[in-house]
């Protein structure tokens, strides 16, 4: 089996969740013998593969060249969604104009205007971006949703929102589970180099540091308190401002720690008390399946697919709500050692369970089309 691994122009550029996803299904699906590829381009020769499986939906602007070019050929698509707006942070998160523009529009007009903004001043113009514009973004979505031939969403409730939005009826798919490699993320293996121990029982953040993630609360939630706040990450090109407004809110009690290779990653989570991931929506945040296997309490948002991981073995907040994130804080702190969270991933959240479910759902779509 031939596979054609497609997703957005700035995958590698800009590396977030859908990078990691993409690249750690790449490896473990290798296992099974399939020989795959990974290409950014729009309009690939596909001539060699079988099967053509795009990553990003929410990305429609390359996203949809990418399906049609399949469908040009003649090649199975299969669809790894990675789909939640951020509806809620544009209308009550963003500061200034923004936000008051953003609430007399609707989600999809809202991810219209965000689009228009990168091709136009984030430069991020090619042929795709233009035919989205041209199109509207609900409409290009929609398109894309109907050349789909198999739907690979992270959890029920992802695939439960495209069902909704797009008025599918029956659609095929299978749920592939994010996923957390647990050799490297495994707390008895762990040691702690000298440098890092003052981190110990810190409160962690994980993230890209952008408005969406909701990092500034994150530092109101702990200012005036005895906790020591590490974020961890690196600010999205577009959010340079909110990182440097970020630096001067902190406080004496917050590191900011830009890079950090990621084999010393879980050295980190070991030493916090608490994993912070307050985001506006998740689905579900790669960090805090992380966090969860090195057995750290997590604190998460409840917005997106957090409760399909979770469930009951995490501590809830409110983004936009400070006083939420400092109660879900205090309660993880006190909290014990979460070992039945630790075993919850083991059980469901591993990279092979993720190849595992991928190939059953190549092996389903290429059955029909042969």
């Amino acid at each position: 089996m031939r596979v054609l691994f497609q997703s957005r122009k700035t995958l590698f550029d800009a590396p977030g969740g859908d990078t990691i996803q993409l690249l750690k299904t790449k490896k473990y699906l290798e296992a099974y013998g399939i020989t795959i590829d990974v290409s950014t381009d729009l309009s690939p020769d596909l001539s060699s593969y079988d099967l053509v499986h795009v990553f990003n939906l929410m990305r429609a602007q390359e996203s949809l060249m990418q399906v049609m070019n399949a469908k040009k050929y003649g090649k199975p698509v299969a669809l790894s969604t990675i789909y939640g707006l951020y509806t809620d942070f544009d209308r009550y998160g963003r500061m200034g104009l923004g936000s008051r523009l953003f609430r007399m529009l609707n989600p999809f007009q809202i991810e219209y205007v965000k689009i228009a903004a990168r091709a136009l001043i984030g430069g991020e113009f090619h042929k795709g971006s233009i035919q989205l514009l041209l199109r509207g973004y609900y409409k290009t979505l929609k398109k894309i949703v109907e050349n789909t031939d198999i739907f690979l969403p992270n959890s029920q409730s992802e695939m439960n929102r495209v069902i909704h939005d797009f008025n599918l009826k029956h659609p095929a798919y299978e749920v592939i589970p994010n996923a957390v490699d647990l050799s490297l993320f495994d707390p008895d293996k762990v040691e702690i180099e000298k440098e890092y121990l003052p981190y110990k029982d810190c409160i962690l953040s994980v993230a890209r540091i952008e408005g969406r993630k909701c990092q500034s609360d994150l530092v109101k939630a702990v200012a005036g308190t005895s906790y020591k706040l590490v974020i961890l990450g690196k600010p999205g090109k577009n959010h340079i401002q909110y990182y440097e407004n970020l630096k001067k809110e902190a406080g004496d009690n917050v590191t900011f720690i830009n890079h950090l290779e990621h084999e010393k990653l879980p050295q980190f989570y070991k030493l916090a008390k608490v994993h912070a991931l307050v985001s506006w929506m998740e689905t579900p945040g790669l960090s805090s399946l992380e966090a969860g296997a090195m057995k750290t309490n997590i604190v998460v948002t409840p917005n997106g697919d957090t409760r399909d991981y979770f469930k009951e073995m995490a501590f809830y907040c409110e983004p936009g709500n400070v006083a939420s994130i400092k109660n879900a804080i205090d309660a993880a702190f006190n909290a014990g050692v979460p070992e039945s969270l630790r075993q919850h991933i083991e059980e469901n959240f591993t990279w092979q369970k993720t190849a595992e479910h991928t190939y059953a759902a190549y092996k389903r779509i290429l059955e029909k089309h042969t």
